[in-house]
């Protein structure tokens, strides 16, 4: 890459009609080209731009005037007219108003909603019709959710709230299943609902390849249409004499028990002893089916089938993939409406009956879970979390392949931690196939994890506005940055929100534009503030095209920009943290608190070789240690601890104290933190190397809130102060 120039080639101009950034700006702020070779692979693999045929969706704000898209309108002067069926079935009739630019507005009042919307040009007699997505002005918050929760359940809630952030897979429910389950989140949200908390945010729980376990990142998943199925509960459908039944029919007691003890998941182990359970109880669902359990599959599969059928082709799909692989085949598919076939299904009609019964099992147990929660008195109860891609070889990327970019993964460029680049070998959506299908891939996903949820997490939000794509066969360095609706995205995120009653949450970690972080707060969605990060500013931070903190499977701390142990940032104190974001203490990518403490972190980075050229040993332990003593001084200016060194132990109370006087509406511990653990759930930059996603928390969940530590780390949260030693919790 070279610096930047003024006079665009022919070939850069055509890049930046096809939305492609041609000049951007490095993690250090300075400009940056993107070579020829990268923007004629990128044009090569963009489907064709769609901005010039009439859009088959448009959004508004309500009670701001809709500046009509010149697609709609055509070449008429005067005279244009409208028809709009609301979507409450009432009709509005009027004339476009036109100012003195030339630009069309419509400025009749619309609540917010999905309405059809039809433009006369009498001059031309064209009449284009459109959906017209009308959204609220903001998201809604969490003191919408509040107030709601006070007035339908007469629950008083504390202001700000708080909430516990798990990883579903980490929990020990009450019976022994390898993993933790919906069922094990169930009662987790009514344990920690007993203590006050709003909200319990959990990892993605997209649908997995059932073929492939290995693959059980939950930010690569085969489709985020639906659910990973080993996350099933069937005693909460079925009871639990039916899961009982299947793990002694099936010999698995013992297995299941030793797989509980292990400290680290095995997932392939895991994932052929829980879908033998499933196959077992499908077998037999005649004789476990209730009547009311029955009608709410009969529910589930014709709610399926009312939106489009995915449910239906991601069955298939499996089903497909469980035939490649019995019979040793290449993974090749057929046209994505193959679900349409009769031999099709014919040839996989009991498979795919199989995969419709084990995705309505994850279903329903976690909705129950989310029921569960908000009876025992949380104001949001779950908080999904929506990754920002899926595994180009899934179920997803074969289903909507006119919406998701092919021969493009998503990544980040070069930084000061990965000098040369990342590429998550993640698919994204096609921001050209977005608009030329009226976005309904997007408001598939977002609707799908919204759909038994209280709020949502966004990875990556930065990818609302626009992401680092590679092109296959180059490496991470050698992307460029495709825009992506921002303004479109923003407002259908509002309208869902509001129709799911779901708070939002853009992870924007990271160096992120201020036009986005304006957009943002604009919007109502909440940003993340994470201590690691809470520091005073030492320099200007670049503002218009630095790249952002990657997503959550390659996040990681980043060092420094001086070298001096003395430059270290100072932390900032609670009430200069932001007001209109979710303050946590750490992520899944980042290192625990005691682990931060102990610089747990550094000792895997050293270990596994993962430091950059600028970095060393001495130098980062210096800069830990300074990092240390300056959170220790601040903590000690709070009034939370004593002045003087450090102690070699982490104050978790304090710290969580100091989490609970930040002026933000929301507050999250992770479960790793309450509970005063040293590892993290992921590493960044590892596959093999750490044990990602596999780490499982040492207590049950009945046993967790039983803990005086944990109820101590709690009351710290909640009050913002410290008990004094010895004082019960």
């Amino acid at each position: 890459m070279t610096r930047t120039t003024t006079a665009l080639t022919p070939l850069q101009t055509q890049a930046r009609q096809a939305g492609l950034l041609v000049h951007w700006h490095d993690a250090q702020g300075c400009p940056r080209t993107v070579d020829d070779e990268v923007l004629q692979r990128m044009l090569a693999q963009l489907p064709a731009d769609a901005s010039c045929d009439p859009p088959a969706l448009v959004t508004a704000v309500a009670g701001q005037p809709l500046a009509v898209p010149a697609a709609l309108t055509g070449t008429a002067a005067t005279g244009i007219t409208f028809d709009i069926v609301r979507e409450d079935g009432q009709h509005v009739h009027g004339a476009l108003r036109r100012d003195a630019a030339g630009n069309w507005w419509l400025d009749a009042p619309l609540p917010w909603g999905y309405h059809h919307l039809t433009v006369h040009a009498d001059a031309t007699g064209q009449a284009v019709e459109c959906v017209l997505a009308v959204a609220p002005p903001r998201c809604f918050g969490v003191a919408d959710a509040l107030h709601a929760a006070s007035g339908a359940m007469h629950i008083q809630h504390p202001s700000p709230a708080w909430g516990i952030g798990v990883q579903v897979y980490s929990l020990r429910g009450a019976r022994p299943g390898g993993i933790g389950d919906f069922g094990a989140l169930a009662t987790l949200c009514e344990q920690a609902a007993a203590h006050g908390a709003a909200a319990v945010a959990i990892n993605p729980v997209h649908a997995g390849f059932t073929e492939h376990p290995e693959r059980y990142s939950p930010y690569a998943p085969s489709s985020r249409l639906f659910l990973n199925p080993l996350y099933a509960d069937p005693a909460a459908c079925l009871g639990e004499d039916a899961w009982r039944a299947a793990v002694h029919a099936l010999g698995l007691e013992a297995r299941f028990a030793a797989l509980d003890e292990a400290s680290c998941i095995d997932w392939p182990t895991v994932a052929m002893a829980r879908d033998a359970v499933l196959r077992w109880l499908h077998a037999r669902r005649a004789h476990y089916l209730t009547p009311a359990a029955h009608e709410d599959f009969a529910d589930f599969l014709k709610r399926g089938a009312d939106h489009g059928n995915a449910l239906l082709a991601h069955a298939c799909f499996e089903a497909m993939q469980r035939d490649a692989r019995q019979h040793g085949m290449a993974e090749t598919w057929p046209p994505a409406d193959c679900w349409r076939d009769a031999a099709c299904l014919e040839t996989h009609t009991g498979e795919i009956d199989f995969q419709l019964f084990a995705q309505w099992l994850a279903d329903a147990s976690l909705a129950r879970a989310q029921s569960r929660a908000r009876a025992a008195g949380m104001a949001i109860g779950l908080i999904a979390d929506l990754a920002v891609g899926t595994d180009g070889r899934g179920s997803h990327a074969w289903w909507r392949r006119e919406e998701i970019l092919t021969g493009i993964a998503v990544g980040a460029p070069p930084d000061q931690v990965n000098p040369l680049g990342q590429n998550w070998g993640i698919s994204a959506l096609s921001p050209s196939g977005l608009a030329r299908h009226g976005y309904r891939a997007f408001l598939e996903i977002l609707r799908a994890a919204l759909r038994h949820a209280g709020g949502l997490r966004i990875d990556h939000a930065l990818g609302l506005a626009r992401m680092w794509l590679v092109p296959d066969g180059l490496p991470p360095d050698r992307g460029v940055y495709l825009r992506y609706p921002r303004e479109t995205l923003l407002r259908l995120i509002a309208l869902e929100s509001w129709r799911h009653r779901a708070i939002v949450i853009g992870e924007n970690l990271g160096t992120v534009p201020h036009s986005f972080e304006h957009a943002r707060q604009h919007a109502g969605m909440l940003g993340i503030d994470v201590l690691w990060f809470q520091r005073e500013a030492t320099a200007a931070t670049p503002a218009t095209d630095a790249p952002s903190a990657p997503p959550s499977s390659a996040g990681t701390v980043p060092p420094h920009p001086a070298a001096a142990l003395d430059a270290a940032p100072a932390f900032r104190a609670p009430a200069r943290w932001s007001a209109d974001a979710l303050a946590t203490t750490t992520t899944h990518d980042l290192p625990t608190v005691v682990g931060w403490w102990k610089g747990r972190d550094l000792d895997w980075r050293i270990h596994l070789g993962l430091l950059a050229p600028h970095e060393s040993e001495p130098q980062l332990r210096g800069l830990r240690e300074a990092d240390r003593n300056g959170l220790w001084r601040v903590l000690a200016g709070a009034g939370l601890v004593d002045a003087g060194p450090p102690p070699d132990t982490a104050p978790l109370e304090a710290i969580l104290a100091f989490l609970g006087r930040t002026p933000g509406p929301l507050r999250l511990a992770p479960l790793e933190d309450l509970l005063g653990l040293s590892e993290q759930p992921n590493l960044p930059g590892t596959v093999e190397q750490h044990p990602n996603w596999r780490r499982r928390m040492p207590v049950t969940v009945a046993a967790l809130f039983a803990n005086d530590d944990v109820q101590r780390r709690i009351a710290a949260l909640r009050t913002g102060q410290t008990l004094p030693p010895g004082t019960a919790p």
